[in-house]
């Protein structure tokens, strides 16, 4: 049996890993800026997090969901005290479409509605309703179509209102940061606003973070930068450092019923091994404080090359924009200067995603090398 052929890959073959490095198969070392997705939060096989994963499967790795879990209770009493979200309830599932697939579901059992509100250039998730409400025709199969979904563009507030209005919206589902369009992000008065007239028009507001959340911007969630309370926020990639995880944020004024939402492998007892580990880790070493000191160190060092005509973003959820396309760029800081960087839908766009202990050294590394390709 061959693997289904969907990802154009490059020939790198990583069999080892630590911090902010990989290793493949010849010892060659890469400083690693991609983090795969943005997933490696706390560094690749950080000891602590390592201990947490064998001392739990020591014990017990998996049952479903109807048993007690503790470690669930856990860890979201550490996720509501480090994210400052403790007036929110929390389901656990395995991935970030799933977050939002649930998250949709939520919106549409609360308000008897179907029509969702989504952005131009957005990425959800690839399940039925999530890549129904992702800006890209091309993942979008003719059953993902049966789902009611309306694009705007970003930071235009009247195009909203005209469809709030209409009376047939159940959410308004929004990345606190686009990761895959290209790091554009709404302004802190389209988000004021936005909260403001889901409010009015009992629609639901839904935050997807799962690349911008989890400390990647300098605040626990991208929308604290902007000082509102979503109705329902998601999360995944860096919440557990690569094993798979996502999880729903949902406001205590939407009740829960038995038999409404379910998952077999959510929240099982290795998830949230891992889960919490990232937390206790992202807290003793002061993780949030290294993204704003090297995020700023970052942009700094990036004015010295002038082919960079924007950088897009927060924190470590960068995106370095050229006049050109970046492919060629890519391909060179992998295979000349062995430096892992990520793409975009915006094919002039050079997206960063470190782990977020990444150094100020490594920092320069990347520049330096940079500026040598260019």
């Amino acid at each position: 049996m061959n693997l289904f052929d969907v990802y154009p890959l490059y020939n790198v073959t990583p069999v080892k890993a630590k911090g902010c490095y990989v290793w493949d198969e010849n010892n060659t070392k890469y400083l690693d800026l991609y983090g795969g997705h943005g997933v490696i939060s706390i560094g690749h096989t950080h000891p602590y997090y390592i201990d947490k994963l064998k001392d739990q499967l020591d014990k017990i790795g998996f049952y479903s969901n109807f048993i007690k879990i503790p470690l669930q209770a856990e860890y979201a009493k550490k996720l509501g005290q480090l994210s400052n979200c403790e007036n929110y309830n929390l389901f656990l599932c395995n991935s970030g479409a799933e977050a939002n697939e649930n998250a949709l579901k939520l919106a549409s059992f609360k308000t008897n509605k179907k029509r969702v509100i989504s952005f131009n250039n957005s990425f959800h998730g690839r399940t039925s309703a999530a890549v129904a409400a992702t800006d890209n025709p091309n993942i979008n199969a003719p059953i993902n179509q049966q789902q009611a979904v309306t694009f705007l563009p970003l930071n235009n507030i009247n195009l909203v209102k005209e469809e709030l209005i209409k009376g047939d919206v159940c959410a308004v589902i929004i990345e606190g940061i686009q990761g895959v369009g290209g790091l554009d992000e709404g302004t802190t008065d389209f988000f004021k606003d936005l909260e403001k007239i889901c409010k009015e028009n009992k629609v639901f507001l839904i935050l997807d973070e799962i690349q911008s959340g989890y400390c990647r911007s300098g605040k626990f969630f991208a929308f604290q930068h902007h000082n509102i309370q979503p109705d329902i926020i998601t999360i995944a990639k860096g919440m557990a450092n690569g094993f798979p995880m996502g999880g729903v944020l949902i406001s205590k004024n939407i009740e829960a019923k038995y038999g409404m939402l379910g998952t077999t492998f959510g929240g099982n007892h290795l998830a949230c091994a891992a889960a919490l580990a990232v937390l206790e880790v992202i807290e003793n070493e002061e993780l949030i404080e290294n993204v704003k000191e090297v995020s700023s160190c970052f942009i700094n060092r990036i004015e010295e090359i002038p082919q960079v005509k924007k950088v897009k973003g927060k924190g470590l959820m960068l995106g370095l924009e050229f006049d050109y396309e970046v492919a060629e760029i890519r391909k060179k800081l992998i295979f000349e200067k062995h430096i892992f960087t990520g793409g975009a839908s915006n094919k002039k766009l050079l997206r960063i995603l470190p782990p977020l202990c990444v150094t100020k050294g490594q920092i320069d590394e990347f520049v330096n090398a940079l500026k040598e390709i260019l």
